[in-house]
């Protein structure tokens, strides 16, 4: 079956390596095609192609054809927004490779490091920001989990968008899982020192195995990316580094700065609870 055939013979191989630099060829290439699709979605838009009673419109499924309402930015500050705001908590968590980022970075000083950071994130705010944007401006309440569905079959500029999107997603897999595979290790206190190709090797396909089953059960990648965001992403941008820092400085001196973390941590608390209400409710 074609996900047996990309997880022996993409996906296995990819995340298998053992030094992050060999991905920098396969993540340029991921980057380019998300940056091709953020410009064809606002092409699609400005034109006006799924507009009323355009031909691409009449062969998009009903319930993924635009729909909007009349409340306007006013939405904003409706429960459901929290949703929203849930899944932006997973857009930036790239924490776990930080120390690998940073180890394998040529010239690894920290205005550099600093600088690449920055960098990148402004790079993948642009680009979440636009495909985030075109996205709802051209289909409002009927936006899909995976944006893509929502065009036709038929349209092929955003034929080839999936392709692109598709070689993105295998190109920074292996970012991703390797911070994974690293935790489970962790969390199974297995010493550095057993951890050998051989033991990597076992986890990877374990590992591996694993999600692809489960990806294809899940159906809905929306609800995914809100309960994932209002339950880990929240504790990990809120609720942690209050934690953290309220118990690191405990002296009178540093009073302002506690409740200031308290009360970030709080928000995370309420946002994250908010955001798994409206997600189960939707």
């Amino acid at each position: 079956p074609p996900p047996a055939l990309s997880l022996g013979t993409v996906l296995a191989p990819l995340c298998m390596l053992r030094n992050l630099s060999s991905l920098a060829p396969f993540s340029i290439l991921g980057t380019v095609g998300l940056g091709f699709t953020a410009l064809a979605m606002a092409f699609r838009y400005l034109s006006g192609s799924y507009a009323t009673a355009s031909p691409l419109l009449a062969a998009v499924a009903a319930p993924l054809q635009p729909a909007f309402g009349v409340a306007g930015w006013k939405a904003f500050f409706k429960p459901k927004s929290a949703i929203l705001l849930c899944m932006l908590s997973t857009a930036y968590l790239a924490h776990y490779n930080a120390p690998k980022f940073f180890n394998e970075l040529q010239n690894n000083t920290v205005a550099r490091y600093n600088k690449m950071v920055g960098l990148s994130f402004l790079l993948s705010m642009t680009l979440s920001v636009s495909v985030m944007s075109f996205g709802f401006l051209t289909f409002g309440g009927a936006a899909s989990g995976l944006i893509l569905n929502n065009y036709a079959n038929i349209d092929p500029l955003m034929t080839f968008c999936r392709v692109a999107v598709a070689a993105a997603i295998v190109a920074s897999y292996p970012l991703t899982f390797v911070g994974v595979r690293e935790g489970t290790f962790d969390l199974l206190n297995v010493p550095v020192k057993d951890r050998t190709p051989s033991a990597v090797n076992k986890m990877t396909f374990a590992l591996l195995a694993a999600f692809t089953g489960g990806a294809l059960v899940v159906k809905d990648l929306s609800m995914i990316l809100s309960v994932g965001g209002a339950t880990l992403g929240n504790f990990l941008v809120f609720i942690a580094p209050a934690l953290m820092f309220r118990a690191t400085f405990k002296g009178p001196e540093s009073g302002t700065e506690r409740r200031v973390a308290g009360s970030i941590g709080a928000f995370g608390v309420v946002m994250g609870a908010l955001g798994c209400y409206m997600s189960f409710a939707k």
